[in-house]
């Protein structure tokens, strides 16, 4: 059988391909990078491809906050394209700024909610107004409903973490895991918040937290376990389908033993390859 095809999509300041694109080649995909322009420009194709990964890194410099402007690059540059991958049920899988970037173009969570009638400061400049109309991917103008602001420590957070998947998400990146995940972030704008409590019990009835934060013993997450003070520990998202998938997390660094910080300790738990191996499993269909 051929490998599906995967995207990798590259913008200036991402920095996280190859070794995205190293996962997706383990998992038994055939990755390649591709830089939003050839897409702009006709000289690559989505439909042409089975699965779309965004890469970390920073992407136009994070001018105007983390995967801000690469998000205008997906609402406007390719619009057209990404809706038409995403309405066919391709998976899609944002990595760190990408997983920013995919928050602030809309297209997670996706969430059709009443608008609330008060914005809370929830963004990272409270100065900057109530958050922007964003296209959520289905041809309707939706409200970005939640964000992934500044670290709640003040700094740049450089760790390992721990990660539950859960078990009732439709997420199709973490269907059928069971082991706790292991691998770094390394963020300065990765603080998930919801836009309130309404947005947070809709996420979680619709299964939409796919991984969270938890202690080395699987209990409760507190700093630094929970890096960055995201909200109820949410380290990933998914939209309703299951298809479109954000964690700020780096599962791409931890695909072999070795890469484990204690491997010469016998310590290799945790691999992050699962989530690769499942998203190319399912876009093997198309």
């Amino acid at each position: 059988m051929p490998r599906p095809r995967i995207l990798i999509l590259h913008a200036t300041g991402t920095n996280r391909d190859r070794e995205a694109a190293w996962a997706c080649e383990l998992a038994g995909g055939a990755p390649e990078i591709v830089h939003v322009n050839q897409l702009r420009d006709g000289v690559r194709h989505l439909r042409d491809y089975q699965m779309l990964v965004l890469p970390g890194g920073f992407s136009y410099g994070d001018a105007l906050g983390g995967g801000r402007l690469w998000a205008v690059d997906l609402r406007h540059v390719l619009s057209q394209q990404l809706n038409e991958f995403v309405q066919a049920g391709k998976p899609v899988l944002g990595i760190c700024n990408g997983f920013q970037a995919l928050v602030k173009a809309g297209w997670l969570p996706g969430l059709s909610l009443p608008t609330p009638t008060t914005c809370p400061g929830w963004i990272c400049n409270p100065a900057a107004g109530p958050p922007d109309l964003q296209s959520g991917g289905s041809g309707e103008r939706e409200q970005q409903w939640v964000t992934l602001t500044c670290n709640a420590s003040g700094h740049f957070e450089c760790r390992w973490v721990w990660l539950e998947p859960n078990p009732d998400s439709p997420c199709v990146f973490t269907r059928g895991l069971r082991k706790r995940i292991y691998c770094p972030v390394a963020h300065g704008e990765g603080r998930f918040v919801p836009r309130d409590e309404a947005v947070l019990e809709a996420l979680r009835a619709g299964g939409q937290i796919a991984l969270t934060y938890v202690a080395p013993d699987g209990g409760p997450a507190v700093y630094p376990y929970n890096p960055n003070g995201s909200v109820a520990d949410v380290a990933g998202i998914c939209n309703a389908q299951g298809t479109v998938f954000g964690l700020m997390p780096h599962p791409e660094d931890h695909i072999v033993p070795w890469q484990h910080p204690r491997w010469t300790r016998g310590e290799s738990d945790g691999l992050g390859l699962a989530l690769f191996e499942n998203g190319i499993k399912y876009a093997a269909d198309f």
